[in-house]
Formats: structure tokens, C-alpha cells, sequence
């Protein structure tokens, strides 16, 4: 799937799915803090995405897009943990694109790959809308919280670390 084939997916999942969502365009950027602040959100509101791979036994590697809030950390060990693993790792970026359907920095919170299972921090969900860049760069999407668990029903488990912020 290419970044036009999987943004296109996802405008067709949530017009058909009848969630609500709004378009954010702004200059192209892929880290969390900056274009948190292109979209004008908190950055405990943005869905970090990232492909992390998880190897059960010698032989079975599984991979996992997990989902935590923009301004946490991915707590590796407690994903390999959670699904009895023996060993993680964040994928190669080639991996991660191939299952994710886009390039690293516009990775979307939904998975169309079969073997990419879908994992959010419950830290994420306490928020009324979630901000991701859709597939591009240069275009973020602001969807419904409510409308996101509607649609991908993903695992939620606990798989972060706060990440400390300085007092103002």
C-alpha cells in the first residue's frame, strides 16, 4: 500500500464508518512536538505511532502497532510483557512502512495489515478527539476519540512511560 493508497483508505473507512473527523493542513512535519503545535493541540493529545516487533519463543516474531499519547514514551517491555514475549524490538523502518502503508513520521493509528495487531495506551483515550498526520506529511486529521474505539476496537494496555516534563 502506498502513502496515497492508505490515506485514501482511511478517508474511505471514516466517511463510511460515519465518524467524526477534520482535516488539518499545515507545513510537511513528522515529529510529534512540532506539528502538535503546527495543529494547535496538546501534545498528550497526538497518537504517536510506532511498529514494534515482539519475537513468542525462537521462532514467531509478531508485530504490533502501538499507540500511546504524543507526550509519552513506548515502554517496550511492558508490550512484550503484556503479550508474553521474549524479546522486542522496534521494527526496521522498512518493516514498519511496508505493514504500516506509509513512511515513518505519518504512521496512522489503524492497521489494514493482518499481521500488524493494533495496541493503544489507555493514556491516549482520555482524550475528546485524537490528532494523527494522515498518511502525509503535510496533512493531520483531528478524529473523534469516541469514533476511533468505534471503529478499530484495538487492544488497550498499558505500554508507557512518562515522560517527565520541565515545572513552569
Amino acid at each position: 500500500m502506498e502513502q496515497q493508497d492508505a490515506y485514501a483508505r482511511l478517508v474511505s473507512m471514516l466517511d463510511t464508518a460515519g465518524a467524526q473527523y477534520r482535516m488539518i493542513d499545515h507545513a510537511p512535519e513528522g515529529r510529534t512536538e512540532i506539528v502538535s503545535g503546527y495543529r494547535g493541540h496538546p501534545v498528550a493529545s497526538a497518537a504517536k505511532c510506532m511498529v514494534v516487533m515482539v519475537k513468542i519463543g525462537k521462532r514467531t516474531s509478531r508485530y504490533f502497532l502501538a499507540v500511546v499519547p504524543g507526550d509519552a514514551r513506548i515502554d517496550l517491555e511492558a508490550l512484550k510483557s503484556a503479550v508474553q514475549g521474549t524479546y522486542v524490538s522496534f521494527a526496521s523502518t522498512p518493516k514498519a512502512e511496508a505493514l504500516a502503508g506509509s513512511v515513518s513520521g505519518t504512521i496512522l493509528p489503524f492497521s489494514f495489515h493482518p499481521d500488524l495487531e493494533l495496541v493503544v495506551d489507555p493514556g491516549l483515550l482520555r482524550n475528546a478527539e485524537i490528532f494523527f498526520n494522515a498518511a502525509r506529511l503535510d496533512r493531520s486529521m483531528a478524529l473523534r476519540t469516541e469514533d476511533y474505539l468505534r471503529i478499530t476496537d484495538p487492544q488497550i494496555r498499558p505500554i508507557t512511560i512518562a515522560v517527565a516534563t520541565p515545572d513552569t
